[in-house]
């Protein structure tokens, strides 16, 4: 699939969400869009207790896949309690006491609330279905976190890993205490994104250790990773990904409050992302934003102070090497997510003794995320199989 007939699938995935009706209650859980509003103040439990749930569609696998939306306990950047929402989905015919895991970490989709994930893929506009298809056929459950922040006042926490690392596993354990779900806590677990996705599923495997030792991870697919968002995002300004590096200033400053994003934004940055905030979605962040320039949103550089050099840092991969095999892989011709910074992390996991599998792919950022699929199914299907990991280092 090209990059322009992926645009195009997004223009569509913008009208239906448009036009598409609200979610209707059912099940324990409030119902329509307050489903997603954490319940204040969040009552007391472990990080992946399921908060609420509700069954829904599993849009285009509706026929064969049961499908819940979910509202757990995990952690933010500061380590603190949060409440994240996301969708598990079980194939109908798994045997479910013994069916593997797959923590589905999505990539960019925006930080417009009408983006949220488990709402495309309840609707059928999820854009990488067809990733989420191959689990399914293989007989896998699939936990796709939303992340934080998606609810109908947005406070998303775009590519801050150590939020995003918790969603994911969270995700997971919030699959396997899920009782209409059924999945077994012993059950094999992989992490697997792209894009947004690859670094929090990289995230999830620098933290899994010591934040979720007991799950039984055995793998980590993990591309076009955004392992050093300093490195990532300044090339940008001025370039066609200028939305996502609009949209990572605002993911930081909604983690990290001492950052004041506000204190340095100009009258019409701030009308900018007001309006970002509200309507876009992943297309809108690659077209109405494409080729401006930071400068035009700010009355100074306020992103390059200490607090925000700090934070940035802090949410640099590669400082705890994952302990499982891990499959690492990037474009070329990535215009989005530089690839020099992801063969760094490359690099770095080689040189710790990571099980690693390093592969690149000559194409862009947007058309692997669907020509990368077949490699990452491989590498799943082998890690749960038991299949010795062979490294490329």
């Amino acid at each position: 699939m090209t990059a322009r007939r992926v645009l195009a699938a997004l223009v569509a995935v913008v009208l239906t969400t448009a036009f598409a009706p609200a979610a209707a209650a059912d099940g324990p859980a409030p119902p329509g869009d307050s489903f997603y509003v954490p319940p204040s103040p969040l009552p007391a439990g472990k990080p992946g207790d399921v908060l609420r749930w509700r069954p829904s569609s599993a849009g285009p696998r509706k026929a064969s896949v049961d499908a819940w939306q979910v509202m757990y306990l995990s952690t933010n950047a500061l380590g603190q309690p949060d409440a994240v929402t996301g969708t598990i989905l079980v194939p109908k015919n798994a045997d479910r006491a013994s069916a593997p895991i797959v923590a589905f970490a999505p990539g960019t989709h925006g930080p417009a609330f009408t983006c949220t994930p488990s709402a495309m893929i309840g609707i059928g506009a999820f854009y990488e279905q067809p990733g989420l298809d191959d689990l399914l056929d293989a007989g896998y459950a699939v936990a796709v976190p939303d992340y934080e922040g998606y609810q109908p006042e947005p406070k998303t926490t775009y590519v801050v890993g150590r939020s995003e690392g918790p969603a994911v596993i969270d995700a997971v354990r919030a699959a396997q205490r899920l009782p209409a779900a059924g999945l077994s806590t012993s059950a094999k677990v992989v992490f697997r994104g792209y894009s947004q996705g690859g670094g929090a599923a990289a995230w999830a495997g620098e933290l899994q250790p010591s934040y979720a030792p007991e799950l039984n991870l055995v793998g980590i697919a993990a591309g076009g990773v955004p392992a050093d968002l300093v490195q990532v995002t300044l090339q940008l300004d001025g370039k066609f990904g200028f939305g996502v590096f609009a949209y990572a200033l605002l993911g930081l400053d909604r983690a990290y409050p001492e950052l004041q994003l506000d204190s340095f934004l100009s009258d019409n940055g701030r009308a900018k992302l007001a309006e970002m905030q509200r309507s876009a979605c992943t297309f809108e962040l690659l077209t109405t934003y494409a080729n401006q320039k930071i400068g035009d949103y700010t009355t100074s550089p306020g992103y390059i102070k200490p607090a925000w050099v700090a934070r940035l840092n802090e949410n640099k991969l590669g400082g705890a090497p994952p302990r499982v095999p891990v499959f690492l892989y990037h474009a070329t011709g990535d215009q989005l997510v530089q690839f020099a910074q992801a063969d760094a992390l490359h690099k770095a996991y080689c040189a710790a003794g990571v099980q690693e599998t390093w592969k690149t792919y000559d194409t862009d950022h947007i058309t692997l995320v669907y020509t990368g699929n077949a490699d990452v199914l491989a590498f799943v299907k082998d890690r749960i199989a038991g299949k010795p990991a062979t490294a490329s280092c």
